[in-house]
């Protein structure tokens, strides 16, 4: 529970690099999740160019700290991987959050930038990595040594919670 408490949205970074061997690592654990019908119906792109990074600054109006960050992964539903139809979304979320919280985990700072299902984000995120068209950019994952530090925080909210039937609150 701890690594999930820490997992904050971290979006100033150091200029340090973040080792290839820990970006493997952080792409292991998206690899990593659940997957409806263990279909994995996921790629990953390692953005590490800088010109790249400030192209999609240009797209995305929620991805100014890709200025500062040394690294990004743009995670992409695969639709040819697919064997549970439509469950690609759920299956490239739960690989982000995978992400995100090996990234947390391993001490680095990371933010989840959502592409789909905006389509403008989708066809300009396409058109910038030469993405073929059965490829879906779903999210990129802005990866870096943070700048910032940000307090834990615990969002339970037991008002949230029913048992069996909708009108019957704890």
């Amino acid at each position: 529970m701890d690594t999930i408490y820490r997992r904050r949205s971290i979006r100033k970074y150091s200029e340090e690099k973040v080792p290839e061997e820990i970006i493997l690592k952080i792409i292991k654990a998206g690899m990593n999740a659940p997957s409806a019908n263990n279909q994995q119906p996921w790629q990953f792109l390692i953005i590490n160019k800088s010109k790249l990074l400030q192209e999609i600054t240009k797209i995305h109006p929620f991805s100014q700290m890709l200025h500062e960050a040394p690294v990004a992964i743009l995670i992409c539903g695969d639709l040819s991987l697919e064997n549970a139809k439509g469950f690609w979304v759920q299956d490239c979320a739960a690989a982000t959050e995978n992400i995100l919280l090996e990234i947390t985990y391993l001490g680095y700072g990371g933010v989840w930038l959502g592409v789909y299902p905006e389509k403008n984000r989708v066809e300009a995120i396409r058109k910038l990595f030469r993405i073929p068209e059965n490829i879906i950019p779903f999210s990129i994952v802005a990866v870096g040594c943070p700048r910032e530090e940000k307090e834990p925080k615990n969002e339970f909210h037991k008002d949230r919670i029913r048992y069996n039937y909708w009108d019957n609150n704890i």
